[in-house]
């Protein structure tokens, strides 16, 4: 069974579900290829995964999370959600308990990324320890979309709350083409220490894998050997990241393709299980 932890959805009807993206302007790929639900759907049977983990679409809808949580409300057997919220705002805790309630399981916060080109500072602010809180008591794992510039943040957050899964998308956009030993991206390797950070592998790493002196067949076991493969999960960043969701999915099983059938079956979906429990089952 094959799960995605990275698909994005995004409706037709702006009326019911209008736009308000975080950096106060639309992303390209959301406003040039929206894919809604009933979509996701159809590209999902054509490429063979049977659920995802539908992550809220920032750059369009900003922190309003209704379009997934109708959707998995409407579809639970395919998809379960991950919300965003302000994690700065004094009623952030409410919003989480709220969105929990509407069964999404995982909360993103974005702080970096097409409509935020500049790593955001607060990803320790202490104004977000009481959100961190609330996750922590719903065991609710966060999503990081952020680059590597906050990665010395992120260790206060890992520290603070080590109970806490959190899930690093796109393994924070590291520098890899220097090749073997990759030491421009030493800084995410440091982070296998901590037993509670996850790894988001997207299309965008595979690439980037195979860029400059870089090799799926050296990067990918390195990766495995400082994280192992059950805190290593695949999501396809479909459709901010070009192309049809069976040609994201063909394009990383292919990269992937160096490391044993077991590693593969926790990147693809186990580790998606471990983190998002309402994903398993039927």
């Amino acid at each position: 069974m094959t799960i995605d932890i990275h698909p994005h959805v995004i409706s037709t009807d702006m009326q019911r579900y209008p736009n308000a993206p975080v950096g106060g302007h639309k992303s390209d790929w959301s406003r040039e290829r929206p894919v809604s639900v009933e979509q996701m759907i159809a590209a999902m049977d054509e490429a063979g995964i049977a659920k995802s983990a539908l992550v809220q679409a920032s750059t369009c809808y900003g922190h309003d999370n209704s379009y997934i949580a109708d959707a998995v409300a409407a579809h639970p057997d395919r998809f379960t959600g991950v919300f965003s919220v302000d994690v700065l705002a004094p009623d952030a805790p409410e919003k989480i308990r709220y969105w929990a309630g509407r069964k999404l399981t995982g909360m993103r916060l974005f702080t970096a990324g097409s409509t935020m080109p500049s790593q955001a500072d607060w990803v320790d602010d202490p104004r977000s320890f009481p959100a961190w809180e609330s996750a922590s008591e719903l065991g609710i794992p966060v999503c990081m979309q952020m680059t590597v510039k906050a990665l010395p943040q992120l260790v206060h957050m890992l520290e603070r709350f080590p109970k806490t899964p959190v899930i690093l998308d796109h393994l924070a956009k590291p520098t890899l083409s220097d090749g073997p030993p990759y030491t421009a991206a030493a800084e995410v390797f440091r982070l296998a220490d901590y037993k509670n950070l996850y790894l988001k592998l997207t299309p965008r790493t595979v690439a980037e894998a195979q860029n400059g002196k870089a090799t799926h067949a050296t990067f990918f076991p390195l990766l495995i050997s400082k994280f192992g493969p059950s805190r290593i999960a695949w999501g396809s960043n479909y459709p901010a990241s070009e192309g049809t969701l069976h040609e994201l999915l063909k394009i990383s099983q292919a990269g992937l393709s160096v490391l044993p059938a077991e590693d593969r079956e926790w990147i693809f979906s186990r580790t998606a299980i471990s983190l998002y429990p309402a994903l398993a089952g039927k």
